[in-house]
Formats: structure tokens, C-alpha cells, sequence
């Protein structure tokens, strides 16, 4: 049987007793506290007197079996997948941000923030039709979403397509020939980037790597990331050097013992946190550039290291990989 929508109203008292097992840092002894994070000061915003409306729905399949969703939804969040709806050219109701790192400035969403370590009231505030949310959604915070509104787990192996995962999302919203029309636009400049870094690089070897602050730790991604794996080695041809070749895992911290035999001609360096701007990255930075170890890799040995905005690299949905495409050239074939 399907998983149905209901009337939020009636979740109101479950949710605010289910909230201590998910509050993070929004919490104060036994005292769950809900907060809508804004660039504007938060409105109260009363619990509605009356039921919503019914309206038409349809089931579907996810990740977690079958669940019945509105057929045109029209508020909706999807949380760290909001890159899509922007793709798709719909406004998301609420932006994912977690006060660790933050959120992905590069959307230049103006909505409110939803703090994922926070309470979910916030959400039911929000007042979705639909809740998108992907791996990071366990079946705990997954019953508690859907306690606020219908909601759609990505099944995994969508996730790692981001072609999947935008058509998938666009036949959630009844988008499905917009997403058409936003694939091959994509695919037009795939080809077209493709042929300008061949001509620029050729066989020369990239990989990305990420500095980690805190405790100055690199992190390598191989081949089968899926922030990096799929646009730039198999849709742009780019060629990887050994190591992350041969990786099966999706990032793993590179020791200082395997640097001398990094075989890296370009490398694409982000951030853990903050931006090249913060006085403990650009240190950093400074300090790796004058490591002897990594003056032994050919990209540092040549000048070719290329400091990037994370938010975008760390992710790998369609309007990232736009702005990796546009980074790819002015760093590469300008």
C-alpha cells in the first residue's frame, strides 16, 4: 500500500514529541526549538484553522517503495538537490544549509534556509507539497519528512547520474519536457567544451583535490566521485593520473607517502570550508605550495594548481557542472 499525503495539522503534536531524536544544535536540554533560518527577520506563521484543499495524486516508487505525491506539486523542497529545481527553472521553497559549512552560494536563492541539524518544525512552517531528499535521509529523518508533507527518497543509483536525477525530479513536477530541452542544452555545450579542452590540454592528467583546514589532510577524487567523476572524465574525456584511476572509492585522503608519484599535470584545489579569500586557506595554500613534497608533482612544479569556489565543485548536479565547465576554460583553454 501506498504511503499517502494527510493534513499537516493533525502530524502537529507527533512531530514536536519526534523532534528531540533529530534536533541538533536547536535544541536546549529536554527543549525542542524550531527556528527558520532567513536573510529576513522570520515571521510567525500560525497553524492553518481549516484543512488544505485535496487535490490530485498519484503514486510513485523511491527509494523507499511506493508513496503517493500531488500531481503538480507546487511548493517544494529539495534538500542539497535544489541545484535541479533551478535547472528546471523552479524556485525552491527552502534551501538546505548547515552551519558547518554552510549552503551552495552559487544558486543565489533568495528563499529561506532550512537548517538540517536543526528542528524540522521549521519545514512544517515552510508548508511543502512535496519533499525531495536523497541519501543523506535516513529512515528516521525519512519518517519524520513524511510526517510534514509526502516525500520522494532518490533510489541511490539515480543519485549518481545527474541526467537520472534531473529527469527523474522533472517527471515528479510534471517538467519532464523542460528537462528534454535542459539536457540538450547540456549536451550541446558538453560537446562543445569537450573539443576546446582537447585542444588545449590534450592528454595532459587532472584531478581534483580538497584541502581540508583543520587538519591540513588532502583528499584525492577518483574517478567515480560523483561530483567530478562523471563530467569530467566521462562526459569532457579528460584523463586522470594513475592513482585516481585506479581509486574504487569516491574521495580517500592521500598520504604524503603516495605525493612524489601523484603523476598530476593540472590540479583543481577546493577548500574544505570558507573561501580563497579566508587568511587560514590562503595559509594553507601557501604552506603546500612550498612543501617540497608537492613541488615534486608536475602540476605544482609548473604553476598549474588552480584554486577554485567549493560549493559548486562539491556537488554534481547540472547547473554545477556548468560552472565547472566555465572554470575548465578560463583556467585551461584561455
Amino acid at each position: 500500500m501506498a504511503r499517502s499525503g494527510f493534513m499537516k495539522t493533525g502530524w502537529i503534536s507527533l512531530i514536536t514529541a519526534a523532534m528531540i531524536t533529530v534536533t541538533g544544535c536547536g535544541s536546549t536540554g529536554d527543549q525542542a526549538v524550531a527556528t527558520v533560518t532567513t536573510d529576513q527577520p522570520a515571521q510567525a506563521t500560525a497553524a492553518p484553522s481549516e484543512a488544505p484543499p485535496q487535490t490530485e495524486t498519484r503514486v510513485v516508487t523511491d527509494g523507499f517503495g511506493e508513496v503517493e505525491i500531488p500531481t503538480n506539486p507546487k511548493r517544494i523542497s529539495a534538500l542539497y538537490r535544489e541545484d535541479y529545481l533551478v535547472a528546471l527553472g523552479v524556485t525552491p521553497i527552502v534551501q538546505y544549509y548547515n552551519p558547518m559549512w554552510g549552503k551552495q552560494d552559487y544558486l543565489k536563492l533568495e528563499v529561506p534556509l532550512f537548517d538540517v541539524t536543526g528542528s524540522i518544525e521549521a519545514m512544517l512552517v515552510s508548508e511543502p507539497d512535496l519533499i525531495i531528499g536523497a541519501g543523506e535521509v535516513d529512515v528516521a529523518q525519512y519518517a519524520l519528512y513524511s510526517k510534514v508533507a509526502p516525500t520522494f527518497r532518490l533510489p541511490d543509483d539515480v543519485l549518481a547520474d545527474s541526467r537520472k536525477t534531473l529527469t527523474l525530479i522533472a517527471e515528479l513536477l510534471g517538467l519532464s519536457d523542460k528537462a528534454e530541452q535542459v539536457l540538450a542544452d547540456y549536451e550541446a555545450r558538453i560537446v562543445d567544451v569537450k573539443a576546446k579542452l582537447n585542444a588545449a590540454i590534450g592528454d595532459e592528467k587532472l584531478v581534483v583535490l580538497r584541502m581540508n583546514v583543520v587538519d591540513k589532510s588532502i583528499n584525492i577524487f577518483g574517478i567515480h566521485n560523483t561530483f567530478v567523476g562523471q563530467i569530467l572524465y566521462e562526459d569532457l574525456g579528460l584523463k586522470a593520473p594513475r592513482f585516481a584511476e585506479a581509486m574504487t572509492e569516491g574521495n580517500i585522503v592521500l598520504s604524503k607517502e603516495v605525493i612524489p608519484e601523484l603523476d598530476a599535470d593540472r590540479i583543481i584545489l577546493l577548500p574544505s570550508n570558507g573561501t580563497w579569500e579566508d587568511e587560514s586557506n590562503t595559509k594553507a595554500l601557501e604552506e603546500m605550495k612550498a612543501d617540497p613534497l608537492w613541488q615534486t608533482v608536475p602540476a605544482f612544479k609548473n604553476g598549474h594548481v588552480y584554486p577554485v569556489e567549493r560549493s559548486y565543485w562539491q556537488t554534481g548536479a547540472i547547473t554545477a557542472n556548468g560552472l565547472k565547465m566555465d572554470d575548465l576554460l578560463r583556467l585551461l583553454a584561455s
